[in-house]
């Protein structure tokens, strides 16, 4: 693995973030970062997303834990795989990284996409290897509308003007022209046949409410506020879950607003038994 080099603040040195790679038992290298030391943070990026992506959170937390982020299959500097673009293998490959990794019990961050993977893996694995839960806007049910496929005929129409609209559309808060275009082309290493297979195998799932009977452990839902009904729907079914709203932030909202969102899961991360 090869370390970045260390940043000072107020005089302390941050821990050094470190790359690595894990293989899956399909032969395929995820690439992470890691950094930190304590009890273990597994973050998972949606949809053609980097690991660095969570960079505000990387920085934040490795003071007292051991960070994690992970760059999914054909994302990032993982391996551009041929196979295994669906919520059930994404989510074996995440445990596969919990178990080489040994990060039990982890508390599992997922975003975006990386719900529906975060939750598929509770269906398969169960939540034995997990401490806590935290989803941030991702739906938990849903059917695809017309809409969305004219959205994915687009990308294949013109997938670098696309994506480059779809990055900035993550954010309610103006970002550096520097940071839209590293995000832009970190999503354009996933090819468009993939980024095509990997929107229609989360479309074709669509629900996975009949999950939430199996998530006996403690569950954050950070959410914006399009999704605020199916953070009804969570809490209905799951009495304890905490349902956070960022009503002035966009998708990204971990970006939007670094300080709510780390003070946030912070808090929940105390509270989560050990």
């Amino acid at each position: 693995m090869v370390a970045c080099p260390l940043f000072l603040f107020a005089g302390w040195a941050a821990p050094a973030v470190k790359s690595g790679f894990v293989t899956t038992s399909d032969g395929i290298r995820l690439h992470y970062l890691e950094s930190g030391s304590g009890p273990a943070i597994l973050f998972v990026p949606g949809w053609t997303m980097p690991a660095e992506i969570w960079e505000p959170q990387i920085g934040h937390f490795a003071a007292r834990y051991r960070v994690v982020a992970l760059d999914p299959r054909s994302q990032g500097a993982s391996t551009q795989a041929t196979e295994g673009h669906y919520p059930e293998r994404r989510a074996q490959d995440i445990k596969e990284v919990v178990d080489q990794l040994r990060l039990a019990p982890v508390l599992l961050v997922g975003w975006s996409m990386g719900v529906a993977e975060s939750l598929s893996y509770v269906d398969q694995f169960g939540a034995a290897s997990l401490r806590a839960l935290a989803l941030v806007d991702g739906q938990i049910y849903g059917d695809p509308s017309p809409r969305q496929w004219d959205w994915v005929k687009a990308m294949q129409l013109n997938r670098p003007e696309f994506t480059a609209g779809f990055v900035r559309s993550m954010y309610r808060k103006p970002q550096s022209e520097a940071y839209y275009q590293k995000i832009t082309a970190a999503s354009l290493k996933t090819p468009t046949n993939t980024a095509v297979t990997l929107l229609a195998n989360d479309f074709a799932k669509g629900d996975w409410r009949p999950v939430l009977a199996k998530l006996d452990l403690p569950v954050l839902y950070a959410i914006t506020p399009a999704l605020k009904a199916q953070g009804q729907v969570l809490k209905a079914r799951l009495p304890w879950a905490r349902i956070e709203v960022f009503e002035d932030a966009g998708h990204a909202l971990f970006v939007d607003e670094a300080a709510r969102f780390n003070a946030l899961l912070e808090d929940f991360a105390q509270r989560a038994p050990r």
